[in-house]
């Protein structure tokens, strides 16, 4: 068996989310170590990689994906990569390719949906995060999902801030408050 159909083979048990604490996460031979450890950082945290390395990790991801087309889980790294390095578009379409490719992947869809949410799509995102925790095979799957979900709702619930100057606009100058001057005006009322 070559190194790429071993790779392609197995990638669905190495990148699957495992119940035991000390059951790392390994990535396929095809990444190679040297992506394999900047991966290990990214997902530890993402902030302490350097530009460069965002960059270079993006570029080393994307050729993966060249090679191993039909690799949704691949895709899936490869889209959170693009979002680290703040490639939001470019991380959609790789995420929608791999819920395509693999429409029955826990991971694709429950990361599809974290970036949904992340971009306040909130109803998309709970769509695909409703469906992740359908597909979680064990506790540490559906308690992320479950997380997922309830970030969701609370984000619906209390109204999505999306930022910009209307958002501070409203922080600065709240609506219901009348001014000071309007409050002292006497009030003129019309007789006959």
């Amino acid at each position: 068996m070559n190194k790429l159909s071993h790779s392609v083979r197995s990638i669905d048990e190495e990148l699957s989310i495992a119940p035991a604490a000390d059951a790392p996460i390994t990535l396929p031979a095809l990444l190679g170590r040297e992506t394999t450890n900047v991966l290990q950082r990214m997902f530890r945290d993402p902030r302490v990689l350097q530009p460069e390395e965002r960059r270079d990790l993006v570029m080393r991801l994307k050729n993966a994906v060249e090679l191993a087309p039909n690799v949704a889980e691949i895709r899936v790294v490869y889209g959170m990569a693009l979002c680290v390095d703040l490639q939001a578009q470019e991380a959609m379409e790789q995420m929608r390719e791999a819920v395509k490719q693999a429409p029955d992947s826990f991971v694709a869809r429950l990361k599809f949906g974290e970036l949904l949410m992340r971009l306040r799509i909130c109803d998309q995102a709970a769509e695909h995060t409703q469906k992740a925790a359908e597909l979680a095979t064990n506790d540490v799957q559906s308690d992320l999902a479950r997380r997922q979900a309830t970030t969701i709702r609370t984000m619906r619930r209390e109204g999505i801030e999306r930022g910009g100057f209307s958002g501070l606009r409203s922080r600065l100058i709240p609506r219901s408050r009348k001014s000071r001057r309007q409050e002292n005006q006497p009030v003129l009322a019309a007789t006959k």
